[in-house]
């Protein structure tokens, strides 16, 4: 039987008064949504799965191996942020390909891959362009277009569609879950939209105060009442 993709087993952080602990296992392939209120520890899951942060104590294990120890660009992740996370100064090329070497030696066949990827997001030509000529959408596509060149097992993203039009965010989405399919990425995705967790997830991780209160199938998981967490952040009053 193979490993889940992802496994946090009694992960726990603390800074200041800031507590989080959180404890899952997403199998390969899947796309999970993690929703919750504003410093509910969202993006400090995130940011702790792709080794930004460091745990207190617990064990985070990717595909079964232990990764606590283990520099971002050593855990085989791909991270989409919701400011793109792109250099201003370097064009949109180089921005890809910092993601495949960071020191950029990079033969012939991945700055192909760099131009493949452009090409995927339907940005072909674009490699010259510097980041402040590009509309809102076209640097999310060149976020993308970085995370389909890397072809990393796991892709987390935190709340990259946030801010863009509906139609646009829509667009994305889709773009985003076909990339996953041809990658073959398990995804973790922070958002605030339900409808975009309807429409991306099998499941949902409901993060409050630093937990994880909820881990379930996203099927109904918007009509449940028995949750007084996703009450308060839908709105919801106890009697409607």
């Amino acid at each position: 039987m193979n490993a889940p993709a992802i496994t946090f087993d009694a992960v726990c952080f603390g800074v200041g008064n800031l507590s989080a602990e959180f404890s899952f296992s997403r199998e390969a392939g899947s796309v999970t949504a993690v929703l919750g209120p504003s410093g509910a520890g969202k993006s400090t899951l995130l940011n702790l799965a792709a080794g930004f942060l460091s745990p207190r104590s617990g064990e985070i294990r990717l595909h079964g191996k232990r990764v606590n120890e283990l520099a971002p660009a050593e855990r085989g992740v791909s991270m989409v942020f919701q400011d793109n996370n792109l250099f201003a100064h370097l064009d949109i090329r180089t921005n890809i390909g910092l993601g495949l070497d960071p020191a950029l030696r990079l033969d012939a066949a991945a700055w192909s891959r760099v131009e493949a990827a452009l090409e995927r997001v339907d940005l072909a030509g674009f490699g010259n362009r510097m980041p402040a000529t590009l509309s809102g959408g076209e640097r999310q596509r060149v976020a993308l277009a970085r995370a389909f060149a890397r072809h990393r097992p796991l892709l987390l993203l935190d709340e990259p569609f946030d801010g863009l039009g509906p139609g646009l965010a829509a667009d994305m989405l889709s773009l985003m879950l076909d990339i996953r399919t041809e990658v073959g990425a398990t995804v973790i995705m922070v958002t605030h939209d339900p409808d975009e967790a309807r429409t991306a997830a099998q499941q949902v991780l409901f993060v409050s105060g630093g937990r994880i209160t909820a881990d379930a199938s996203i099927a109904g998981f918007f009509e449940r009442r028995d949750l007084p967490d996703l009450e308060k952040y839908l709105g919801r009053s106890a009697t409607s």
